[in-house]
């Protein structure tokens, strides 16, 4: 199978054409080698490929990859919290305009199978039930709840605390950052494109991904490669909130493999969405304290507050993927944290900034 591969030296994408390549298949890698994430230099792991360096934006670019390619495996994207909503420009030009551009490029080269790198950011807060009236909606958790310590989220009909639920990919959809909404808008623009073309797309809601090759230190790392750089500089991992929020933390490269899955498997529909995860959630203390230990450091900090737009807990119902992709996760929570206090991770990105002397 020949593939085209966007965001073929990133952190995911990396790993996806190295397996891809492993199992004899084709691989067309592009790569804009954005500066926030590479720092514009290809990185080392990617040096054996041919990777083009380009822009997903660049439809004449597209028209030439794309020449014999059955599939597009779409990684490319800026990713992360980011700074504030003074990135939101960034985001839907790297992110959704790009998205468009590729789709229109799929759609002249006739190439009618796409595997989508989307995210569990798309569904805001998780599932939750009430005692009283069920799975529903939790209400907006305020500025002093927070203050107060009063983080789990309540019901918005009694007031009960409720209790989180494994999110299936049909829960309501509500970002809650730029970089969700781009997110969820890539999902729509591919199953606009699919139904309009007979085209099928896998839309992989990544959970927390980790693992060799993460960025750090920047303002888009996540947060297994911001608590390893505050272990490494001997500064205790700072944990917000009480440190209790659940997520589930998933290995790159059992994202990989899920997306070998998903490329090797045709998509029932126009737009399958479907959760990568472990199936085994953690609380992002536990995270905090297994990297202390791993790396012998000092133990993490539980600092209160919450980050705007956060939400409380995320957990992953991993059934999905299981049945139509015959995915389940390999790597263990244990084995997967244990080795990353040592994996190699992706040097700081340095942005320049311009000055006079730049002339």
């Amino acid at each position: 199978m020949r593939v085209l591969v966007t965001g073929a030296a990133g952190f995911v994408g990396s790993h996806v054409v190295d397996l891809l390549v492993e199992q004899g298949h084709e691989v067309v890698a592009l790569d804009a080698l954005l500066p926030q994430a590479h720092g514009g230099e290809l990185p080392e792991w990617s040096r054996r490929h041919d990777v083009v360096r380009g822009d997903v934006r660049d439809a004449d670019l597209l028209d030439r990859l794309l020449s014999g390619v059955d599939a597009v495996c779409h990684q490319a994207a800026m990713v992360g919290h980011g700074l504030d909503p003074s990135d939101a420009p960034d985001y839907a030009s790297h992110n959704d305009y790009a998205t468009a551009v590729l789709l229109a490029a799929m759609h002249r080269a006739g190439t009618r199978r796409l595997v989508l790198a989307s995210s569990m950011v798309v569904y805001g807060e998780g599932r939750y039930r009430c005692p009283a009236h069920g799975v529903t909606r939790p209400a907006p958790r305020t500025e002093a709840d927070l203050a107060a310590g009063r983080f789990d989220p309540t019901c918005g009909a009694c007031g009960a605390t409720l209790t989180p639920q494994l999110v299936p990919e049909d829960a309501p959809l509500e970002p809650r950052s730029t970089y969700a909404a781009t997110k969820l808008a890539q999902e729509h623009l591919a199953a606009a494109w699919a139904r309009q073309t007979g085209g099928a797309v896998w839309a992989l809601r990544y959970h927390n991904v980790y693992g060799p090759r993460m960025p750090r230190d920047t303002p888009y790392a996540g947060v297994a490669a911001i608590f390893r750089s505050a272990l490494a500089a001997g500064r205790p991992p700072r944990v917000l909130e009480d440190g209790r929020q659940r997520r589930d933390f998933v290995h790159v490269t059992d994202v990989a493999r899920a997306n070998l899955l998903a490329l090797a498997t045709p998509a029932p529909d126009a737009l399958v969405p479907v959760n990568v995860c472990s199936g085994e959630p953690h609380t992002v203390g536990d995270l905090a304290t297994a990297l202390a230990d791993a790396m012998a450091g000092p133990m993490p900090l539980v600092v209160g507050g919450a980050r705007a737009a956060d939400v409380r807990h995320v957990v992953a119902d991993p059934r999905r993927a299981t049945e139509l992709l015959g995915f389940t996760a390999r790597v263990s929570f244990a084995e997967g944290v244990a080795a990353f206090a040592v994996d190699p991770l992706r040097a700081p990105a340095a942005v320049r900034t311009p000055s006079r002397a730049d002339g």
